[in-house]
Protein backbone atom coordinates (compact mmCIF):
# COMPACT_ATOMS: atom_id res chain seq x y z
CA UNK A 1 0.00 0.00 0.00
CA UNK A 2 1.39 3.43 -1.17
CA UNK A 3 1.73 6.40 1.47
CA UNK A 4 -0.95 8.39 -0.70
CA UNK A 5 -3.46 5.64 -0.09
CA UNK A 6 -2.88 5.34 3.66
CA UNK A 7 -3.24 8.87 4.30
CA UNK A 8 -6.52 9.06 2.07
CA UNK A 9 -7.45 6.06 4.55
CA UNK A 10 -6.50 7.82 7.04
CA UNK A 11 -8.19 11.07 6.14
CA UNK A 12 -11.63 9.12 5.42
CA UNK A 13 -10.77 7.67 8.96
CA UNK A 14 -10.36 10.80 10.70
CA UNK A 15 -13.44 12.29 8.85
CA UNK A 16 -16.03 9.88 9.76
CA UNK A 17 -14.63 9.25 13.78
CA UNK A 18 -15.39 13.41 13.77
CA UNK A 19 -18.43 13.16 11.89
CA UNK A 20 -19.32 10.49 14.76
CA UNK A 21 -18.49 12.74 17.72
CA UNK A 22 -20.95 15.59 16.28
CA UNK A 23 -23.41 13.02 15.80
CA UNK A 24 -22.85 12.19 19.28
CA UNK A 25 -23.34 14.99 21.00
CA UNK A 26 -26.35 16.59 18.98
CA UNK A 27 -28.03 13.33 20.02
CA UNK A 28 -26.94 13.75 23.52
CA UNK A 29 -28.17 17.56 23.28
CA UNK A 30 -31.44 16.42 21.49
CA UNK A 31 -31.79 13.25 24.81
CA UNK A 32 -31.37 16.66 27.47
CA UNK A 33 -33.61 18.78 25.82
CA UNK A 34 -36.13 16.56 24.95
CA UNK A 35 -36.00 15.02 28.89
CA UNK A 36 -36.43 18.90 30.25
CA UNK A 37 -39.48 19.68 27.23
CA UNK A 38 -40.94 16.24 28.95
CA UNK A 39 -40.65 17.17 32.65
CA UNK A 40 -41.05 20.82 32.31
CA UNK A 41 -43.91 21.66 29.86
CA UNK A 42 -46.73 20.09 32.40
CA UNK A 43 -45.71 23.00 34.80
CA UNK A 44 -45.30 25.73 32.37
CA UNK A 45 -48.68 28.28 32.30
CA UNK A 46 -49.28 31.59 32.47
CA UNK A 47 -49.81 31.80 35.96
CA UNK A 48 -45.64 31.19 36.65
CA UNK A 49 -45.21 33.40 34.28
CA UNK A 50 -46.89 36.24 35.47
CA UNK A 51 -47.40 35.76 39.17
CA UNK A 52 -45.13 36.84 42.03
CA UNK A 53 -42.41 34.93 44.58
CA UNK A 54 -44.50 33.23 46.96
CA UNK A 55 -43.47 30.88 49.68
CA UNK A 56 -45.94 28.45 48.65
CA UNK A 57 -44.90 26.80 45.06
CA UNK A 58 -48.13 26.08 43.51
CA UNK A 59 -48.72 30.27 43.55
CA UNK A 60 -44.72 30.90 43.16
CA UNK A 61 -43.71 32.45 39.76
CA UNK A 62 -41.01 34.01 37.81
CA UNK A 63 -42.31 37.48 36.92
CA UNK A 64 -39.97 39.41 39.00
CA UNK A 65 -36.81 37.89 37.63
CA UNK A 66 -38.34 37.65 34.25
CA UNK A 67 -39.00 41.14 34.07
CA UNK A 68 -35.70 42.02 36.00
CA UNK A 69 -33.45 40.46 33.22
CA UNK A 70 -35.74 41.81 30.26
CA UNK A 71 -34.79 45.27 31.93
CA UNK A 72 -31.42 44.61 32.33
CA UNK A 73 -30.13 43.06 29.15
CA UNK A 74 -31.99 45.76 27.57
CA UNK A 75 -30.12 48.83 29.14
CA UNK A 76 -26.75 46.64 29.13
CA UNK A 77 -27.31 46.05 25.39
CA UNK A 78 -27.98 49.74 25.15
CA UNK A 79 -25.11 51.15 26.71
CA UNK A 80 -22.48 48.37 26.10
CA UNK A 81 -23.06 47.85 22.45
CA UNK A 82 -22.35 50.94 20.71
CA UNK A 83 -19.28 51.80 22.51
CA UNK A 84 -17.95 48.46 22.02
CA UNK A 85 -18.58 48.92 18.32
CA UNK A 86 -17.32 52.32 18.47
CA UNK A 87 -13.86 51.19 20.25
CA UNK A 88 -13.52 48.49 18.11
CA UNK A 89 -13.79 50.52 14.95
CA UNK A 90 -11.71 53.04 15.85
CA UNK A 91 -9.14 51.20 17.08
CA UNK A 92 -8.32 48.71 13.79
CA UNK A 93 -9.44 51.45 11.10
CA UNK A 94 -8.09 54.36 12.85
CA UNK A 95 -5.65 53.68 15.74
CA UNK A 96 -1.64 53.69 14.61
CA UNK A 97 0.79 51.27 15.41
CA UNK A 98 2.35 52.31 18.87
CA UNK A 99 3.55 50.68 22.07
CA UNK A 100 0.74 52.87 23.42
CA UNK A 101 -1.89 51.05 21.12
CA UNK A 102 0.11 47.80 21.44
CA UNK A 103 -0.52 48.01 25.47
CA UNK A 104 -3.77 49.25 25.35
CA UNK A 105 -4.81 45.95 23.18
CA UNK A 106 -3.16 43.72 25.74
CA UNK A 107 -4.93 45.01 28.50
CA UNK A 108 -8.54 44.80 26.59
CA UNK A 109 -7.65 41.22 25.63
CA UNK A 110 -6.60 40.95 29.51
CA UNK A 111 -9.72 42.29 30.60
CA UNK A 112 -12.07 39.82 28.80
CA UNK A 113 -10.29 37.26 31.62
CA UNK A 114 -11.36 38.96 34.56
CA UNK A 115 -13.59 37.55 37.34
CA UNK A 116 -16.45 39.16 36.88
CA UNK A 117 -16.34 39.28 41.02
CA UNK A 118 -13.99 42.27 40.11
CA UNK A 119 -16.43 44.00 38.16
CA UNK A 120 -19.11 44.10 40.94
CA UNK A 121 -16.67 45.58 43.31
CA UNK A 122 -16.00 48.21 40.60
CA UNK A 123 -19.30 48.52 39.82
CA UNK A 124 -20.42 49.07 43.86
CA UNK A 125 -17.89 51.47 44.14
CA UNK A 126 -18.42 53.80 41.29
CA UNK A 127 -22.23 53.19 40.30
CA UNK A 128 -23.58 52.83 43.68
CA UNK A 129 -21.65 54.65 46.06
CA UNK A 130 -19.78 57.36 43.53
CA UNK A 131 -22.72 57.91 41.20
CA UNK A 132 -25.29 57.09 44.10
CA UNK A 133 -27.06 54.77 41.60
CA UNK A 134 -27.87 52.40 44.89
CA UNK A 135 -29.32 49.06 43.96
CA UNK A 136 -31.07 49.85 40.77
CA UNK A 137 -31.56 48.46 37.03
CA UNK A 138 -29.40 50.93 36.35
CA UNK A 139 -26.56 50.41 37.97
CA UNK A 140 -26.40 47.02 37.63
CA UNK A 141 -26.72 47.49 33.47
CA UNK A 142 -23.08 49.31 33.70
CA UNK A 143 -21.54 46.87 35.58
CA UNK A 144 -23.11 44.10 33.25
CA UNK A 145 -21.84 47.00 30.67
CA UNK A 146 -18.02 46.31 31.88
CA UNK A 147 -18.06 43.14 31.56
CA UNK A 148 -19.00 42.67 28.27
CA UNK A 149 -17.21 45.69 26.68
CA UNK A 150 -14.23 43.80 26.26
CA UNK A 151 -15.40 40.99 24.64
CA UNK A 152 -17.63 43.19 22.15
CA UNK A 153 -14.25 45.03 21.34
CA UNK A 154 -12.36 41.90 20.30
CA UNK A 155 -14.96 40.27 18.57
CA UNK A 156 -15.21 43.57 16.40
CA UNK A 157 -11.57 43.74 15.87
CA UNK A 158 -11.44 40.38 14.79
CA UNK A 159 -14.40 40.35 12.47
CA UNK A 160 -13.60 43.76 10.68
CA UNK A 161 -9.86 42.13 10.51
CA UNK A 162 -11.42 39.48 8.60
CA UNK A 163 -12.50 41.66 5.66
CA UNK A 164 -9.84 41.71 2.74
CA UNK A 165 -8.33 44.56 2.25
CA UNK A 166 -8.84 44.37 -1.57
CA UNK A 167 -12.67 45.71 -0.47
CA UNK A 168 -11.29 48.93 1.13
CA UNK A 169 -8.84 49.61 -1.77
CA UNK A 170 -11.66 48.83 -4.47
CA UNK A 171 -13.47 51.42 -2.41
CA UNK A 172 -10.87 54.22 -2.14
CA UNK A 173 -10.59 53.66 -5.85
CA UNK A 174 -14.15 54.44 -6.35
CA UNK A 175 -13.49 57.77 -4.51
CA UNK A 176 -14.92 57.16 -1.17
CA UNK A 177 -13.86 58.22 2.03
CA UNK A 178 -12.40 56.27 4.60
CA UNK A 179 -16.27 56.36 6.38
CA UNK A 180 -17.94 55.84 3.69
CA UNK A 181 -16.16 52.96 3.33
CA UNK A 182 -16.05 52.21 6.85
CA UNK A 183 -19.71 52.45 7.00
CA UNK A 184 -20.77 50.43 3.29
CA UNK A 185 -18.44 48.22 3.03
CA UNK A 186 -16.17 46.90 5.98
CA UNK A 187 -19.21 46.81 8.62
CA UNK A 188 -21.37 45.02 6.24
CA UNK A 189 -18.94 42.90 5.46
CA UNK A 190 -17.97 41.81 8.91
CA UNK A 191 -21.38 42.34 10.90
CA UNK A 192 -21.58 38.24 11.09
CA UNK A 193 -18.36 38.01 13.01
CA UNK A 194 -19.79 40.64 15.02
CA UNK A 195 -23.85 39.78 15.52
CA UNK A 196 -21.43 36.50 17.31
CA UNK A 197 -19.97 38.56 19.37
CA UNK A 198 -22.49 40.33 20.61
CA UNK A 199 -24.76 37.30 21.11
CA UNK A 200 -21.77 35.79 22.99
CA UNK A 201 -21.52 38.84 25.26
CA UNK A 202 -25.04 39.26 26.30
CA UNK A 203 -25.54 35.66 27.17
CA UNK A 204 -22.29 35.83 29.33
CA UNK A 205 -24.18 38.91 30.95
CA UNK A 206 -27.51 37.18 30.98
CA UNK A 207 -25.86 34.37 33.00
CA UNK A 208 -24.08 36.25 35.65
CA UNK A 209 -24.86 36.47 39.27
CA UNK A 210 -21.46 37.49 41.05
CA UNK A 211 -21.79 41.07 40.11
CA UNK A 212 -25.25 41.65 40.70
CA UNK A 213 -24.63 39.76 43.98
CA UNK A 214 -22.10 41.98 45.06
CA UNK A 215 -23.84 45.49 44.27
CA UNK A 216 -26.20 44.74 46.93
CA UNK A 217 -29.37 42.90 44.57
CA UNK A 218 -32.15 41.26 46.91
CA UNK A 219 -32.28 37.62 47.12
CA UNK A 220 -36.02 38.00 47.29
CA UNK A 221 -37.73 40.18 45.50
CA UNK A 222 -41.12 41.12 45.91
CA UNK A 223 -41.88 43.58 43.09
CA UNK A 224 -41.46 44.00 39.25
CA UNK A 225 -39.03 47.37 38.23
CA UNK A 226 -40.87 50.21 36.89
CA UNK A 227 -38.46 52.10 35.87
CA UNK A 228 -34.31 51.62 35.54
Amino acid sequence: MSNMTRNRLLDRAFRLVGLLATLLGLLLLALFLLDILRTGLGRLNWQFLSALPSRFPARAGIYTALLGTVWIMVLTAFIAVPVGLAAGVYLEEYGRKSRWSALLEINITNLAGVPSVIYGLLGLHIFVRLLRMGSSVLAASCTLALLILPILIVATREAIRAVPKTLREASYALGATRWQTIWYQVLPASMGGILTGIILALSRAVGETAPLLVLGVLAYVPFAPKSP
